[in-house]
């Protein structure tokens, strides 16, 4: 772990989170009071995506996330047991703790992003998975925002074609507004 996030700014973001998000097991909110009252414990986890490939890992969800309620992992071993869960955090918090949370984060809270950590455990494949999902999805957006202006281009043509003055001032304000946008987006 490269960077060192301070027991308090871990305590304000467990705090801010369980004021902002329900979760969907109530244990979850035992377990991250618990980690608030227990420094060594804190100290020692570390907010991660991905957390499943991490040897010592817990997962919670929020009501509006589509991922599992809680997830334990500990080795090759995954409960789902929040209590069996809470009592092997409660025996070992020298151990460490690697946790997802599974909620509605965009646009990314500055809470969570002051936290969130780098996983080191997560395959270099699955980083790059995640990197060529990026650049395909920004080829996607250059790719429709061509298309668009390209459409709005020949629809002027058309109008000017037609005659339609109407139409023609109409669509190049739209085509100036489209080419004013898209050059703040690349500033």
């Amino acid at each position: 772990m490269a960077a060192s996030i301070s027991v308090d700014e871990k305590k304000q973001f467990v705090r801010w989170f369980l004021e902002s998000y329900k979760l969907k097991r109530r244990e979850c909110i035992w377990i991250l009071n618990y980690m608030l009252s227990n420094d060594t414990l804190l100290t020692r986890t570390h907010f991660v995506e991905q957390a499943h490939y991490c040897p010592r890992a817990m997962m919670m969800s929020s009501v509006e996330s589509e991922e599992a309620p809680f997830r334990f992992y500990k080795g090759s071993l995954m409960t789902a047991d929040a209590e069996r869960s809470f009592h092997e955090l409660r025996l070992n918090p020298e151990e460490e703790l690697y946790v997802q949370l599974n909620f509605p984060s965009y646009p990314p809270s500055p809470l969570y992003m002051s936290v969130l950590e780098e996983n080191p455990y997560e395959p270099t494949d699955a980083v790059q998975v995640k990197k060529d999902a990026l650049a395909a999805e920004r080829i996607m957006e250059e790719s429709l925002m061509a298309f668009q202006e390209e459409m709005l281009v020949k629809q002027i043509d058309e109008a000017l074609d037609a005659g339609d003055r109407e139409r023609f001032l109409k669509l190049t304000g739209a085509l100036n507004a489209f080419v004013t946008k898209k050059e703040m987006e690349c500033d």
